[in-house]
Formats: structure tokens, C-alpha cells, sequence
């Protein structure tokens, strides 16, 4: 029988005693088997590649997964740093505001702060009951005006709102800060320039108000006090301020007048002697002069004398040692 002119023949010998083994395939059989091969490699290498990419992806998400853990680790430790701040702050605005009450500063009205009223008249029962059972968190407060594109995730809503709240916060005491400053100095500048020592260590010969005068013997208002002291016992200025009067008077002696602001002055008579000059700013506890018996005296002391507002008051007042 004759092959086909197109056909291929394979032909196997099995040996010098048998026959050849003879297979004939056509050619159009031929293409269609190498056609279908080529189907075949390409659909593995699409299926290889598909393979490939899902390992990938595979491996991608396991990733994701453990920078997402991590992520989350992170915002809660965050989150917990932010509490810990809210806390702090919270503290300080408590001692804040024991300073304001201290110093005698009018506490100021927050925006969220309603106005302070009392009486026996109470909302419906119906809303009495819906108030009751919505029991409102600072974290809810501070989210009251979140937008809706915002992430949804709760831990990170809660780090926001408190960012948002201890920024707010730290605003508001900032400010508080700077004002309790400002007032402190100003107090302190005061607090410094109000006597509060005894000038001289001695004793009282002769206090303030009426007394009978040791030269006319009538009765007089003595407008200082006189405190006795061995002659060129140091003589202290008492508070911070300026010299505006060294000399000497026919009454008081050596003499030295201090200015210390605030409707604050002092003077200091029968001096043995002036140690500063006038215009001379001085601190507490600076030397002025020494203790004598210059001008009108009985004896070596200090005439100590304190107006405020152009007007004599008692020494003892001031004296806090």
C-alpha cells in the first residue's frame, strides 16, 4: 500500500529477526499536535506566572499583615503616651489653677462651661432618662465634629481626638502659663519692695501712735517706731528700693529716706552715720547706715518710719522676723 505524499513515516528495527515497526503520521496531524503543544506551554507559562504573582502577592500581604501588627503596636503605645499626657495636663491645670486662686486670679469662663444656676425644676422624665443613659467621655466630646472621611478605626480615632484635645489643652494653659508669669513677677517685684524685716535687732523704746513727748512732755503722735540698739549697730534696709534722701535733719538727726514703690517709703533718723548716697538702688538686707543719737534723742536708737500713700503707718505691721 502506498503512503501519502504528505505523511511522515518512523520507522523502528528491532532487531536482524524481526521486522521494523513503521508508523506513518500525516503532516496536517503533525501541525495540529505541534499547535497544540505551543496551546499547551503557553497555558503552563500563564498558569506559572499566575503562580508566581500569587506567591507574591502572597508574600506582599504576609508583610502587610506584620507592618499592620506593628502599626497597631505602635498606635497603642501612642495612644497610651497620649493618656499619660492628658493625665499630666489635667494635673497641671488643677495646680494652675490653685495658683490663680492663690495669687487672686479671676479663673476665666471656657466656652464649654454653662452658666451656674440651681433650683428644684427638672427636665421631663422622658429626657431625664435619655440624659442619664448617654454618659458622655472627654474622647466623644473631642470627636463631636469629626468629618465622616475620616478613618474609621477606633484606636486611631482615639489618638486623634486626644492630639486634638491636648492641643487645645495645651493652648489654654500655655496662655495661663504666660498670665500666672506675668502676675508673679508683678507680685514678686511687690513682694520685694514691701519692708518685712526688722531694720535694726533691738528693742522697742518707743512704739507708734500718741505718746508723751521726752522734750515737752505733752502728749504727741509719734508717727514711727524708736528701737533702741548699741551706738554703729549696722542699720538694714528692709525691702528692695531707692535712696531719695540722705542729710541731716534738726529733729531727726542723720537721716535716710528709701522709695520703694507701690506708695512704699521708709525712713530711718538719728543715724551715727549715712552709708549710702541718694539715688543708690538698694536690695533687702543692704547696710544704709549705722545706729546713733543725732538730732532730738535720749539716747542711741533708730527712729524707723514707714508711710504708704504719703501717710504713717505702724512699722510692726510689716515686720514678718
Amino acid at each position: 500500500m502506498d503512503e501519502p505524499k504528505d505523511a511522515y513515516t518512523v520507522m523502528i528495527f528491532r532487531g536482524s529477526m524481526s521486522g521494523p515497526l513503521k508508523f506513518s503520521f500525516s503532516r496536517s496531524l503533525i501541525r495540529k499536535a505541534v499547535g497544540f503543544g505551543l496551546v499547551l506551554l503557553v497555558v503552563e507559562a500563564v498558569l506559572l506566572s499566575q503562580t508566581v504573582m500569587r506567591i507574591g502577592e502572597i508574600w506582599e500581604l504576609k508583610a502587610l499583615r506584620v507592618e499592620m501588627a506593628s502599626v497597631r503596636e505602635q498606635t497603642t503605645t501612642f495612644s497610651n503616651s497620649v493618656n499619660d499626657l492628658k493625665r499630666r495636663l489635667l494635673a497641671m491645670k488643677e495646680v494652675n489653677q490653685r495658683l490663680r486662686l492663690m495669687l487672686g486670679i479671676e479663673s476665666p469662663k471656657t466656652e464649654n462651661v454653662l452658666d451656674g444656676k440651681g433650683g428644684d425644676s427638672a427636665p421631663p422624665q422622658g429626657e431625664a432618662q435619655e440624659l442619664s443613659s448617654q454618659p458622655i467621655e472627654m474622647n466623644q466630646v473631642s470627636q463631636a465634629g469629626a468629618s465622616e472621611d475620616q478613618p474609621h478605626d477606633p484606636l486611631l480615632s482615639r489618638v486623634q481626638a486626644g492630639i486634638a484635645w491636648l492641643q487645645q489643652e495645651a493652648g489654654s494653659e500655655e496662655q495661663t502659663l504666660q498670665n500666672l508669669t506675668s502676675v508673679i513677677e508683678s507680685k514678686q517685684a511687690k513682694w520685694d519692695a514691701t519692708p518685712s524685716i526688722w531694720p535694726v535687732k533691738g528693742w522697742i523704746t518707743s512704739g507708734f501712735g500718741k505718746r508723751v513727748s521726752p522734750f515737752t512732755g505733752q502728749m504727741a503722735v509719734h508717727e514711727g517706731v524708736d528701737i533702741g540698739a548699741p551706738p554703729n549697730t549696722p542699720v538694714q534696709a528692709p525691702a528692695a528700693g531707692r535712696v531719695v534722701v540722705t542729710g541731716f535733719d534738726p529733729r531727726m538727726g542723720n537721716l535716710v529716706a528709701i522709695d520703694h514703690g507701690y506708695g512704699m517709703e521708709t525712713q530711718y533718723g538719728h543715724l551715727a552715720k549715712v552709708l549710702v548716697k541718694s539715688g543708690q538702688k538698694i536690695r533687702r538686707g543692704d547696710v544704709i547706715g549705722l545706729v546713733g543719737s543725732t538730732g532730738l534723742s535720749t539716747g542711741p536708737h533708730l527712729h524707723y518710719h514707714i508711710k504708704f500713700n504719703n501717710h504713717p503707718v505702724d512699722p510692726q505691721r510689716y515686720i514678718l522676723d
